[in-house]
């Protein structure tokens, strides 16, 4: 496992948020311009980035391997859409709102994939492609209920149903189970515009601190919403597969995606439905902050718990 890639990715990304501080400083990107970028981002990289992640080959082998680690997500996912619905009723209606979707929505996606391939090699890749299927689908659904006010159930159905990443999500899951082949041209395009969503993403964020300052990054909301992220979060899903003896890399896999920071999307997404950017990217920052050192702690944990 290799620990100093896991470093180097997340300066990487500090590095795309640094761009963003900068040219907003500069006034080379104002308010319309980072509407622009949200939509972009939303419209665009995004979907593309989730349709490229259900592009993997669903051979007897994968299959075999992954099924553990799928059902492990499924219920995660379950766990944390539980604790989202009940356990912020008691703070600030639009600080509830963030920190239910960054709870369902961590930046495993983003981040943890590749994380997990430099920790944990190929077989350690394949694992987090499958576990990140269920979050995907819990946080443009569920998670995009946490933003949406309409007068009924209905209405709020309609309305997620027809996000783009939604659409994204169900497109992909039947491109994985058909395993239809598209032409070189159109998936080297799906790859190279979904390959945008990290700097866009990290260049908004960087956007919003410039706009906010860091006088509001430490307070004692980011501060839990880190604790209940970073440590409480991957402890218990280390708990559980440590109870039902999970094999060392799908549980190392696990852990380390449970323990990735909220996802860099929740500020774009709290943006589009007019929540609480400023708390949401400030959620975001001190999360991924924070979780340069916790993230090495706990694979270290997890390599010595599990033989």
């Amino acid at each position: 496992m290799n620990i100093k890639s896991l470093i180097d990715l997340q300066a990487v990304m500090f590095l795309e948020m640094a761009a963003g501080y900068i040219v907003r400083k500069f006034n080379i990107v104002t308010g319309e311009s980072k509407k622009v970028l949200t939509s972009l981002i939303v419209y665009v990289a995004l979907p593309c980035n989730i349709v490229k992640a259900f592009m993997i080959s669903m051979t007897g082998e994968i299959l075999k391997q992954g099924a553990i680690m799928l059902i492990a997500s499924v219920a995660i996912q379950i766990i944390l859409a539980i604790a989202a619905a009940y356990c912020y009723n008691r703070l600030p209606a639009k600080k509830k709102m963030v920190f239910q979707y960054a709870t369902v929505a961590s930046n495993s996606g983003i981040l943890g994939n590749t994380i997990a391939g430099e920790v944990y090699g190929s077989l350690g890749l394949l694992y987090s492609a499958l576990y990140v299927i269920p979050q995907r689908i819990v946080m443009w659904s569920a998670g995009l209920s946490y933003f949406t006010e309409a007068p009924d159930a209905k209405t709020v159905f309609k309305k997620i149903m027809k996000h783009p990443c939604i659409i994204a999500v169900w497109l992909g899951l039947i491109i994985m189970i058909t395993q239809v082949q598209f032409p070189l041209f159109l998936v080297s395009t799906i790859q190279g515009l979904g390959n945008m969503t990290s700097p866009l993403t990290m260049m908004f964020l960087g956007i919003s601190l410039a706009e906010n300052g860091f006088r509001t990054l430490v307070t004692k909301y980011t501060c839990l919403y880190s604790v209940i992220r970073l440590v409480i979060i991957p402890a218990v899903v280390m708990a559980c597969c440590y109870v039902v003896h999970m094999e060392k890399t799908a549980a190392g896999v696990a852990v380390v995606l449970a323990a990735m920071p909220a996802a860099s999307m929740t500020a774009v997404v709290a943006s589009q439905y007019n929540g609480d950017v400023e708390f949401a990217a400030d959620v975001v920052v001190l999360s991924t902050i924070l979780s340069i050192m916790l993230l090495p702690v706990w694979v270290m944990v997890v390599g010595v718990i599990f033989v």
